[in-house]
C-alpha cells in the first residue's frame, strides 16, 4: 500500500502513457526516470529549463551512465515535456547517445582451416 499520494503531474503522465498503450514496464521505467530528474533538480520537473536538462545529462554521463540508460532517460523526458507538459521546446534539448561501434571478430586463415578440419566429414 502506498503511503504517499500520487501527484497530479504523475497521474497526468500515467494517463498519457495509458492512452498510448505503453506497457507496464515502460510506464514504470519512464516514471522512474522522471523521478530521478526531479531528485536531481530538487523541485518539480515541470519547472525545468533547457539548462537543467543539459546539467542533468552531463551529470548522468559523469556518473557513468551507459548509452541504453541515457537513451531511455531521453525518451522518458522527451515524452514528459512534449506530451504531458506540452513543452516541445525543451524536448529538442534531449539528444540520443550513440553506441560505440565495435568491429566484428574476423577469423584468421589458420582459424578457418582449423574449423574446417574439425567439422565432421560426410557420412
Amino acid at each position: 500500500m502506498r503511503d504517499k499520494p500520487i501527484s497530479d503531474l504523475r497521474r497526468r503522465m500515467i494517463a498519457d502513457m495509458t492512452v498510448r498503450s505503453f506497457s507496464d514496464k515502460t510506464q514504470h521505467d519512464y516514471i522512474r526516470h522522471i523521478e530521478t530528474f526531479a531528485r536531481f533538480l530538487g523541485r518539480s520537473p515541470d519547472t525545468a529549463s533547457g539548462d537543467d536538462i543539459r546539467r542533468f545529462q552531463l551529470a548522468q554521463v559523469e556518473q557513468g551512465a551507459q548509452p541504453p540508460k541515457m537513451n531511455t532517460q531521453a525518451s522518458a523526458l522527451r515524452f514528459f515535456f512534449t506530451i504531458t507538459l506540452g513543452r516541445a521546446d525543451l524536448a529538442h534539448q534531449l539528444g540520443r547517445t550513440h553506441y560505440p561501434r565495435k568491429l566484428p571478430r574476423v577469423l584468421t586463415p589458420d582459424q578457418v582451416a582449423q574449423l574446417i578440419e574439425a567439422a565432421p566429414g560426410p557420412g
